[in-house]
């Protein structure tokens, strides 16, 4: 491409800034065209504050565009959907904040369209890449650790989202453990065979009262028979707590918190260091920045995305199967 990639935003809100900012400060590839949101003052602001040229109310405008090639899909979850589908339709390549849709038939719909017009679709799991997990990945990958055996993934938020969040992001499954989901398959290189779950709701009881749980264990059984055991929470006191152990034949890699500073202190009173970053904002800036370095990349070159579409489907139908498991109180064949 002898030109910058002209790319549209479609959703201004948290996610939307974040990618606006990773695309300014660190893709000079890309030029931001415009923005829309669905509240004209935020997609207004944030034109404003990044030299946007063009904020719109209606995200169709951003199609009609024919000088953007890219758009990125930041607006609300019950939307990512028909707005992928309308996206490919007008030939513009697509990065898709996660989940697709909360619909499996809804997703293949947004395959199919993307197939039909041949167009880029990213889906946004970031954290494949993290710079730690990444090095987890390469020494599975490189045989340094064997034969996987056991994969633990602990992800827990520092504090729980409100009844009304939860009850249009899909729950627990759909919206915080599908990353992990992802994650038991981009480190084992596999698919599920089988999930069960043990939940409960522990923390909020309003979460329980809108037909979520806030507590969960999850085992997965992949294909090639490595285990894998997810501990979700929606609540954890000290901070936004990211660790990865992955144990094989051969040896044991494990990836810790994220700290502001690795120093530790020793006084009369104890030893002490500092509690993890506190949400996803600080503790993944950078990836959400490699993120959207793959993505230019991908449509500049022509490569095929790093999280396909697939990928976007495979785990809504992991997180609808976790659901199930909760539910019925069993082990559920995938």
């Amino acid at each position: 491409m002898d030109r910058k990639l002209k790319v549209g935003i479609i959703g201004a809100g948290r996610i939307g800034r974040v990618h606006t900012l990773s695309l300014k400060n660190f893709v000079p590839e890309v030029e931001i065209k415009a923005v829309s949101d669905i509240c004209f003052d935020a997609a207004q602001k944030l034109a404003e504050q990044n030299r946007i040229p063009y904020a719109y109310k209606d995200y169709k405008k951003i199609l009609l565009d024919p000088e953007i090639d890219a758009v990125l899909v930041c607006s609300s979850t019950d939307t990512h959907a028909q707005i992928s589908i309308e996206a490919a339709e007008a030939g513009k390549h697509i990065f898709c904040e996660k989940p697709i849709d909360l619909n499996v038939d809804k997703v293949k719909s947004v395959l199919e369209a993307v197939n039909k017009a041949n167009v880029k679709l990213q889906v946004g799991f970031n954290r494949r890449f993290d710079h730690d997990f990444k090095k987890i990945k390469e020494l599975i990958d490189s045989g340094e650790l064997g034969e996987l055996h056991i994969v633990k993934i602990t992800s827990r938020d520092p504090e729980p989202p409100s009844p009304e969040y939860v009850k249009v992001s899909g729950g627990m499954f759909l919206d915080m453990s599908i990353h992990d989901f992802d994650m038991a398959r981009y480190l084992t290189d596999g698919e599920v065979k089988e999930i069960y779950v043990a939940a409960d709701c522990r923390i909020d009881p309003a979460i329980g009262e809108v037909g979520d749980v806030d507590t969960a264990v999850i085992t997965l059984r992949m294909e090639d028979g490595t285990i894998c055991v997810i501990d979700n929470s929606r609540q954890a006191v000290y901070g936004y707590d990211q660790r990865i152990e992955v144990f094989g034949s051969k040896g044991q890699a494990e990836v810790q918190n994220d700290t502001p500073s690795t120093a530790s202190w020793s006084t009369a009173e104890g030893v002490f260091k500092e509690k993890p970053k506190y949400f996803f904002l600080e503790r993944y800036m950078d990836s959400f920045a490699d993120e959207m370095k793959s993505f230019v990349d991908v449509v500049i070159n022509d490569k095929e995305p790093p999280v396909t579409g697939v990928d976007g489907l495979v785990t809504i139908e992991i997180g609808l199967a976790a659901k199930k498991s909760h539910e019925e109180g069993r082990p559920i064949k995938l």
